[in-house]
């Protein structure tokens, strides 16, 4: 940057020269500011990390584009692969870098679980997008961990009740051996029989496995009226083709790690038809946000689908770049406002943090797959009664 005399000297020079003083007015670049991004941008899940990642910069390009935002900002992606000893060396990457000043964090919980401690010891905030696992916000005392969508305690409630009321009774349950897995296994039990709803059988599979054979003949015998997988697309796209190869016309219910474009086209639109999926929040689509979003989305054109969980990202990235117009590139003060959010509107509708840093999300949306897409089940063929699921 030149020096004041140099700038004196140059109008005065310019001035001589008879050309406008206008001219010699200095344009001050703004300072620029880093935040974060970490999802899984590889392996099974990186659809729903891709998603994330665009959400996030979206809101970030939004943001440089304003000229009244006082700060330019830069998105710092990395790759966490959905495995969390990858998770805490990217995580332990981007705290240990002070000219990041926070992050958009997370789509599986357990790289979520296995990195909190990092970003509480470099004092970093982290804003999680795609986590569900309540452990996550409510298993530690963290201040630097927040989280805009919910969790699964009350998705798999809504769950539960929702289907027990269509009037099923008989569940086999099948979910993935990690953290998510096992939690929603957890809260969906403790749901489904408190509604009255019978569990004849339990299976844990690992996020990796390919065949099921085993496992879907011994559920064939025990004839479910509905098989509940708590697990993610990759797992949850074999689980349906082979129960077909099998012929079990059991009613398939998924989670929110599911609702993803990936697991219609994995197992192809007719096998995908009335599989449902459940996830936090209300519908975006339908919020006027969520157009907005849609539409500044589809302007970028990125070459991946925004996915369930993009808004969260683009929600979260919103909030930290709030927080640093407010006070600063400051991590400490950044994450003092993030803990004091209330009724904060944002395109998933408005956002809270409790006592624990977790966003109180009151409402649960039930989605169906309808003709290769995912629809919000109250104005579906389903939900209106003109298509029926299976066994009903």
């Amino acid at each position: 940057m030149r020096s004041g005399k140099n700038v004196f000297a140059r109008v005065t020079l310019l001035a001589s020269m008879g050309l406008p003083m206008l001219l010699a007015t200095p344009v001050m670049a703004k300072e620029v500011v880093k935040i974060a991004f970490v999802g899984p941008l590889t392996g099974g899940v990186s659809n729903m990390g891709l998603g994330g990642r665009n959400s996030a910069d979206l809101a970030v390009r939004l943001r440089n584009e304003n000229p009244k935002s006082k700060y330019s900002y830069e998105l710092v992606a990395q790759d966490d692969e959905c495995k969390p000893n990858v998770g805490v060396q990217v995580a332990t990457k981007v705290a240990a870098d002070k000219s990041v000043v926070a992050g958009v964090t997370h789509y599986c919980s357990a790289v979520a679980m296995a990195t909190g401690p990092v970003y509480n010891r470099f004092g970093m905030p982290a804003v999680v997008w795609g986590a569900v696992l309540p452990d996550v916000t409510y298993g530690n005392e963290f201040k630097e961990i927040h989280r805009v969508n919910g969790t699964m305690i009350n998705q798999n409630d809504v769950a539960a009740k929702f289907m027990t009321g269509l009037g099923y009774k008989k569940w086999v349950i099948i979910h993935d051996t990690t953290d998510y897995g096992k939690g929603h296994n957890k809260y969906f039990s403790e749901f489904l029989q408190k509604s009255g709803g019978s569990i004849l059988g339990t299976f844990g599979v690992t996020a990796d496995q390919q065949d099921f054979t085993t496992e879907l003949t011994k559920i064939r015998e025990l004839k479910p009226d509905v098989i509940f997988f708590g697990g993610l697309t990759p797992l949850a796209v074999r689980i349906r083709t082979q129960m077909d190869k099998l012929g079990i016309k059991a009613q398939l219910e998924g989670t929110s790690g599911i609702k993803s474009d990936a697991y219609i086209q994995g197992a192809g639109k007719e096998l995908a038809e009335g599989t449902l999926s459940f996830i936090e929040g209300a519908p975006w689509e339908k919020l006027p946000g969520g157009l907005f979003f849609t539409g500044k989305y589809s302007q970028q054109k990125y070459g991946e689908s925004a996915e369930a969980y993009g808004p969260f990202a683009f929600a979260a990235a919103n909030l930290i770049m709030d927080a640093v117009e407010k006070v600063g590139p400051d991590r400490k003060k950044v994450r003092d406002v993030l803990n004091k959010t209330k009724d904060v509107d944002t395109i998933i509708g408005k956002v809270t943090f409790d006592d624990h840093r977790q966003n109180i999300v009151p409402l649960i949306t039930k989605y169906v797959v309808e003709n290769g897409a995912w629809v919000v089940w109250e104005e579906s063929s389903y939900g209106k009664g003109k298509r029926k699921l299976t066994g009903l």
